[in-house]
């Protein structure tokens, strides 16, 4: 198999801006947020991209951005070879049945007036999958069977369950169509911490079972060292640095990077106390004016004057290792 078919998903220079608009009889458009700010990466069949930062930085934009929930400003994205923005109606009802999405909250994302048979059908009925309602009751059991929940809840409705177990019914209803791409939001951080493993265990045999590729995204870092190949660190709509999970975790090259992973909690309380922390200074800037040259420079412990100035480069220092950085 070659490069391009091993590619499933191709982001090219994403962008996505929210405008800002005021103005009571005559609205105008006085700025915009730049959630996204120029992104692009692949993720290759089977494989899990981790994609993480802090909160507000774009993460899920992105995701969202690529299966086309919104709108993009600029920029393509390509799924299974086809291109998600200006794909006429009949060729966006393809790709939605390849990319499915996870989404964060299982408590909003779950139509509350639905019973589970009519929430994991969704896909069926609207892909047009299975016809017959006999037929697509029965393949709802199935999934439900495949996410660890008893086929005896289909006539249930979502207030009756809990947050782990809606998440569960999440999980079927993305998996209803066959997806090959995934998009997981956040599918852990609104579950208590004994759920999490649970589900992240059965995220991982689904995947080995249906060769799915997900983009992860999150903010807990020692998750994503335990789900992911891959994983792309992102701060306020760009991302700074992309690498092998082992590769990044070990060997840090950016500094916002460096002060994320100084912030992972280590169970030994020795290692702990002996290790460095990095104490970003002031707060995030707003992604309405972004700072010029690196987005980093204001916050960055070993900023030098030229990168107030300049944006740096797109660089792979090593094999499969890539950072935007002047000092790296």
């Amino acid at each position: 198999m070659n490069q391009a078919n091993r590619t499933l998903v191709r982001v090219e220079n994403l962008r996505k801006y929210f405008p800002i608009r005021r103005g009571i009889i005559i609205e105008r458009q006085v700025g915009a947020v730049r959630a996204v700010d120029g992104v692009s990466f692949t993720i290759e069949r089977g494989e899990t991209l981790g994609l993480v930062g802090e909160s507000g930085c774009g993460k899920t934009t992105v995701g969202r951005t690529i299966l086309g929930l919104y709108p993009a400003t600029q920029g393509q994205v390509y799924i299974d070879g086809q291109p998600v923005f200006g794909a006429k109606s009949r060729d966006m009802l393809v790709i939605r049945r390849k990319a499915q999405m996870i989404f964060q909250d299982p408590y909003a994302s779950l139509n509350p007036r639905w019973t589970v048979d009519a929430i994991v059908s969704e896909p069926l009925r609207v892909h047009q999958l299975i016809k017959d309602p006999k037929m697509r009751s029965e393949r709802v059991v199935e999934l439900l069977n495949l996410v660890g929940l008893s086929g005896r809840l289909v006539n249930r409705f979502p207030h009756e369950f809990s947050g782990g177990q809606r998440q569960r019914i999440g999980i079927a209803r993305a998996l209803a169509s066959d997806p090959l791409f995934v998009v997981c939001d956040e599918p852990i951080s609104a579950l208590d911490v004994s759920i999490q493993a649970q589900v992240v265990n059965l995220m991982e045999d689904l995947q080995d079972k249906f060769n799915l590729t997900y983009l992860f995204i999150a903010h807990d870092l020692s998750m994503v060292r335990h789900i992911c190949d891959r994983v792309a660190v992102m701060y306020l709509g760009v991302i700074v640095e992309l690498a092998s999970r082992n590769e990044l975790y070990e060997n840090p090259l950016h500094p916002y990077t460096r002060a994320l992973l100084s912030a992972v909690p280590i169970p030994d309380p020795k290692k702990d106390r002996h290790r460095s922390r990095v104490i970003l200074r002031g707060d995030v800037p707003s992604p309405i004016s972004p700072p010029s040259g690196c987005r980093f420079h204001p916050r960055c412990p070993i900023a030098k004057e030229h990168c107030a100035r300049l944006v740096p480069d797109w660089r792979e220092i090593s094999p499969n290792h890539w950072v935007a950085c002047h000092e790296a």
